[in-house]
C-alpha cells in the first residue's frame, strides 16, 4: 500500500504536496489553476502572454500596432500585465480560499522584471508564490520579498541552486518557499541542460535531488521543500522518496497531466493528440530562439526545422585551400567560396526547389524555398521582443536592443507559434511543448475510452498513487 501523502506547508499554508506546473502563452489559466487550488493543491497561473477579455467575454487578440520593436515591446508588456491580472483574479475566485495560488514567469522573458513588479503590486493578497526558471533569476528573491510572497526558483542541479543562494537568495531566505528540481531530460518546454550534460544521456534524478538536498541542508534549509518536476506521472513511482531522510520534505509538480482535463484551455485537437502519443514522440531539440534545449511533440513544424539545418554548408569570404569553389550570394551576386562537395549538395537542393540561401551567424548558408524565406523575414521584422534576447531576431532588451549578432534563420518566432497553437486547432504546423511522459496518456487505464477528467478527479486520482 502506498505511503500516505502528507500535507506540507507551502507559501504559508498546509496543502496537498501537488503543484500544477506553469505553462505559458495561455495554457495555465485561471480556470484550471483555480480548480487545482480548490482541490487542495497549488494552482499556477502563467504570466507569459496570458489571455484577457473584452466586455463580452471574448479573448482580445494580441495585435501589435507599434512601428518599431521597442514600441511593440511596450505593447507586449502591457498585454502581459492585463492578462496576468485577469487570470490571477479568476484563479483566486475559483479557489474559494482553498489551496494556494502561485504565478509562473520566465526569467528570460522580455520585460520579465517589469511584469513581475507590476503584477505583484496589483494582486496583493491574491498571489502566494512565484515560480521562476528559464535562466538564473538572481533578482527573484529580492522582488518576491518586496511584496511579501514566497519564491520558488527552478533549477536542474544542486550547483545551480548553490550559485543562486550564494549570490542572492541567502539575503532573502525567509521568503524561499521551495526549490523546484526540474529534470532536464524529461520535463516539457525549455530544459536546463548544462554544457557538460548530454541531451541523449539522461541521468537518474534521485542522486541529483539528493545532492540538491545536501546543498540546501548545508545552509540551514532543511525545512524548505524540494519540488520534483519533470517526468512525474504516478506518485507510486516515487514512493521510496517519501519519508526519506536523503530527500527530506518533498512535493511534486505536474505539468503534462493537467493538459488533459476538462478545465484545460488547450484545443480538442491537442487533447486528442496527447491520447495517441507513443514513446519517442516527444523529443529534445535545440532550435529554440532562447538558446535552450526544449521538449516538444515531434511534428511537421519541428521536422521542417530539422531539415532546414541539414541543408546547410559553411562558406569562406575568400578562396583558400579548403573552400575554393565560387558561389554567388544575394542580389548583388557577391561571391563566397564552398568546397566542391558542398557545391554539389547546394545544386541538388536548388534543383529540389530550395532556391533561396540565407546567411547564419556561424558563417554558413541554409537553403529554403522562396515562401519560407519570405515567412522568416516577415517574422523577424514583426519581432516584439518577447525574450530578453532572441537569436532568431537578434532582439535584446538590454541597451541598444541588439544581441550584436546576425539574426539566425535556423530558428523561429516562438511568440507567434505558441500563441497560434494555444488559440487554434493547428498542432501540426506549430511548436507543441510536452513532457516526455505524455505517451502514458495512451497507456494509463485512467484515460481509457477517451476519458477526460476534471481537475478534481485528476487530483483525487494522483493522491491514490496513480
Amino acid at each position: 500500500m502506498l505511503k500516505s501523502l502528507k500535507e506540507i506547508k507551502i507559501s504559508g499554508k498546509e496543502v496537498l504536496p501537488l503543484i500544477e506546473g506553469g505553462k505559458g502563452i495561455s495554457v495555465t489559466k485561471g480556470l484550471s489553476s483555480g480548480a487545482w487550488a480548490a482541490a487542495g493543491g497549488v494552482g499556477t497561473v502563467s504570466c507569459v502572454n496570458p489571455d484577457f477579455y473584452d466586455a463580452d467575454g471574448n479573448i482580445v487578440p494580441h495585435l501589435y500596432k507599434g512601428k518599431t520593436r521597442v514600441a511593440r515591446h511596450e505593447e507586449l508588456i502591457d498585454f502581459a500585465v492585463k492578462g496576468s491580472l485577469t487570470q490571477i483574479r479568476e484563479a483566486y475566485e475559483r479557489a474559494s480560499g482553498e489551496g494556494r495560488i502561485h504565478i509562473n514567469i520566465l526569467w528570460e522573458m522580455g520585460g520579465a522584471q517589469r511584469v513581475l513588479h507590476e503584477v505583484l503590486e496589483k494582486t496583493r493578497g491574491l498571489v502566494h508564490g512565484v515560480t521562476c526558471g528559464a535562466g538564473m533569476p538572481y533578482k527573484l528573491g529580492e522582488i518576491a520579498a518586496k511584496y511579501g510572497v514566497h519564491y520558488y526558483p527552478i533549477v536542474s542541479s544542486g550547483r545551480a541552486f548553490n550559485a543562486l543562494w550564494r549570490r542572492a537568495y541567502k539575503k532573502f531566505a525567509e521568503w524561499l518557499g521551495g526549490v523546484v528540481y526540474e529534470d532536464p531530460w524529461k520535463a516539457g518546454g525549455h530544459n536546463g541542460l548544462s554544457n557538460s550534460e548530454h541531451p541523449l544521456q539522461p541521468e537518474d534524478p534521485y542522486p541529483r535531488v539528493v545532492a540538491l538536498r545536501k546543498q540546501m541542508n548545508a545552509v540551514g534549509l532543511q525545512h524548505v521543500p524540494i519540488i520534483m518536476a519533470g517526468g512525474v506521472w504516478h506518485i507510486r513511482d516515487f514512493e521510496y522518496w517519501l519519508d526519506n531522510e536523503e530527500i527530506g520534505l518533498i512535493s511534486f509538480q505536474f505539468g503534462t497531466r493537467p493538459l488533459l482535463t476538462k478545465e484545460s484551455p488547450i484545443s480538442e485537437a491537442w487533447k486528442k493528440r496527447l491520447m495517441t502519443l507513443e514513446p519517442g514522440d516527444v523529443r529534445l531539440h535545440n532550435h529554440s530562439p532562447t538558446g535552450f534545449y526544449s521538449s516538444a511533440i515531434h511534428n511537421p513544424f519541428l521536422q521542417e526545422l530539422d531539415e532546414r539545418v541539414e541543408r546547410q554548408v559553411l562558406f569562406s569570404e575568400e578562396a583558400n585551400d579548403v573552400r575554393d569553389v565560387a558561389f554567388s550570394l544575394g542580389a548583388r551576386k557577391r561571391d563566397v567560396f564552398l568546397t566542391d562537395a558542398d557545391r554539389s549538395l547546394v545544386e541538388g537542393w536548388i534543383d529540389n526547389g530550395f532556391t533561396e540561401n540565407m546567411v547564419t551567424p556561424d558563417h554558413s548558408l541554409i537553403f529554403v524555398t522562396p515562401d519560407k524565406k519570405a515567412e522568416i523575414h516577415k517574422d523577424q521584422a514583426d519581432c516584439m521582443g518577447c525574450l530578453s534576447q532572441c537569436k532568431f531576431s537578434n532582439w535584446s532588451d538590454k541597451e541598444g536592443n541588439s544581441t550584436g549578432r546576425k539574426a539566425d534563420p535556423r530558428s523561429f518566432c516562438i511568440q507567434k507559434t505558441l500563441m497560434d497553437v494555444s488559440h487554434s486547432d493547428d498542432i501540426e504546423n506549430n511548436l507543441v511543448f510536452s513532457g516526455h511522459g505524455a505517451y502514458r496518456f495512451s497507456q494509463d487505464p485512467f484515460y481509457s475510452n477517451g476519458f477526460v477528467p476534471t481537475v478534481k478527479e485528476l487530483v483525487d486520482r494522483i493522491m491514490t498513487g496513480d
